[in-house]
């Protein structure tokens, strides 16, 4: 699936399941807040934080995978609520990082990277 197809596929579902876009505060908060949840298993699996004893840690992958997909959702329903091509846009911040970063990590010592 492409991410115009994605975006199309996200639009037909809000107006299928979800009657109507939340307003844009209302999802800019949902955004935060999955981020949030994506931040905390993050500091559970890779950082120094331990999971709660009631809570499951079975399969982090998957734990993680639904997560990053919720803040894609969200971040799709923002794209269309306010009319970003976001294909578009990424070819555009790629090429902005290239124009701008084409040679700008290379050397970076913290990095461990020498001339």
């Amino acid at each position: 699936m492409t991410i115009k197809e994605y975006q199309t596929r996200v639009d037909k579902w809000i107006k299928n399941h979800g009657v109507r876009y939340f307003d844009e505060m209302t999802n800019s908060l949902l955004l935060v807040e999955e981020v949030g949840e994506w931040a905390r298993l993050i500091a559970r699996t890779y950082g120094e934080q331990s999971f709660k004893s009631s809570e499951s840690q079975t399969d982090t992958t998957t734990m993680l995978a639904d997560e990053w997909a919720d803040i894609f959702f969200v971040l799709t329903c923002l794209a269309n609520q306010t009319g970003i091509d976001v294909e578009a846009a990424i070819h555009r911040n790629f090429e902005k990082k290239t124009n701008r970063d084409a040679q700008r990590h290379k050397g970076n010592k913290k990095l461990g990277v020498e001339k």
